[in-house]
């Protein structure tokens, strides 16, 4: 199926599974599991369709990654056995050592870890800015900036990026521009249309969307960046596996519905919380009170389900609150069915120096919700009893 001849939802449920009607083929509708790890072949130079080694092409991960790519309006996709997993691969792919990334100050803790504790090894600089102002991320290059890094919206601040604007600096510079779009997904935002160079996904977030399947995403359309980005797949071997690949698209199948309900019911809760007297202020996109609210609405076509608010009063506050939660779970991650809450001082950004979270906006009292796609009154009864 082409890229861009169908509407979204079509090509979520049929591209990369076009039922095969060749002899001896069976038709299915849903693309199998290929499971095998190796490929015979009938000629010694002739794989078979193109197949050899799992880890370097197979059918069930070949499906996906042309879906995935269709849906940011992208030639082609990779997919990894995690988000971190697609990250290091990309770094490794577009980067030699002495490299630098300018990179957005509000980035998820494990990709800051990432960048400061294990490629800072290798002699790559980093140089983080506020880039929710543009002209901070062009004071922030130098001649050995290579990639510019962005979050948008941003985890857990939900800052917002100008794509177009800095993506503008970026080939002004030579640079390449990478966009994580896990938050919002591709229903919602598509970096590509909007400049970038390279689109990230952790695909464990809403794209795979149930809470069961770990993997990470590379979307680009530039045939150099894939070339590289191909071979380093390859040689370094992090690969979603068939199952995990299985998962995934069946995920993506009812993505556009799902985040539907998500934005719903995040409205819903973000609306309830802003009147609570026990909560100092929400974080949401898609409030007329957020303050890149215009530049949201400009560049996406929704605001997704995660929000962010902080409780009045101080961390032990904050601990029993979410103690005291039963059907919002007490948990990492987001983007699937179920409603997940977080304290990322302790959790998803535990790992950032205490000195520096602070200075970014992460207080001990701040707490992330990934807004499930339960019935809205439940959600709004439990936040109700666990604040009173």
């Amino acid at each position: 199926m082409g890229n861009y001849k169908y509407g979204f939802s079509t090509k979520a449920i049929h591209t990369g599974e076009t039922p095969d009607f060749r002899e001896g083929a069976t038709g299915d509708v849903v693309s199998p599991i290929h499971l095998s790890t190796t490929f015979a072949r009938k000629k010694v130079e002739q794989p078979t369709s193109g197949y050899e080694y799992t880890r370097s092409s197979n059918p069930t991960r070949k499906a996906l990654e042309e879906k995935l790519a269709s849906l940011e309006n992208a030639k082609h996709g990779f997919t990894f056995s995690s988000g971190l997993a697609a990250e290091t691969t990309l770094l490794l792919s577009l980067l030699n050592p002495g490299d630098h990334i300018a990179a957005f100050d509000d980035l998820y803790g494990g990709t800051k870890r990432l960048f400061n504790k294990v490629f800072s090894k290798y002699n790559f600089g980093v140089t983080y800015v506020d880039a929710t102002i543009s002209e901070n991320v062009r004071k922030g290059i130098n001649k050995s900036t290579k990639l510019i890094w962005l979050e948008t919206p941003s985890n857990p601040l939900l800052k917002i990026c100008d794509i177009r604007e800095i993506a503008s600096i970026a080939h002004e510079n030579n640079i390449l521009l990478v966009v994580d779009n896990t938050f919002l997904s591709p229903y919602f935002q598509r970096p590509l249309d909007l400049g970038a160079d390279v689109v990230i996904h952790s695909s464990t977030k809403y794209i795979g969307g149930h809470s069961d399947t770990l993997g990470g995403a590379i979307i680009v359309n530039d045939e150099e960046i894939a070339e590289k980005v191909a071979y380093h797949q390859n040689a370094t071997g992090a690969v979603l596996s068939p199952f995990d690949s299985y998962l995934t698209m069946r995920g993506l199948k009812t993505l556009s519905v799902r985040l539907e309900q998500h934005q719903k019911n995040a409205f819903a809760v973000a609306d309830y919380l802003s009147s609570h007297p026990k909560v100092k202020k929400v974080i949401y996109p898609g409030l007329e009170s957020h303050p890149q609210h215009k530049l949201a609405t400009s560049q996406t076509d929704g605001f997704g389900g995660v929000l962010s608010f902080e409780i009045d009063g101080d961390i032990n506050d904050a601990k029993l609150f979410l103690e005291k939660l039963q059907i919002f779970a007490l948990a990492e991650s987001l983007g699937g069915v179920e409603s997940l809450i977080e304290l990322p001082s302790l959790m998803t950004h535990a790992s950032v120096d205490k000195e520096i979270r602070e200075k970014a906006g992460i207080t001990d009292t701040l707490i992330r919700v990934s807004v499930g796609i339960e019935d809205i009154n439940d959600l709004i009864d439990d936040l109700k009893q666990a604040l009173a």
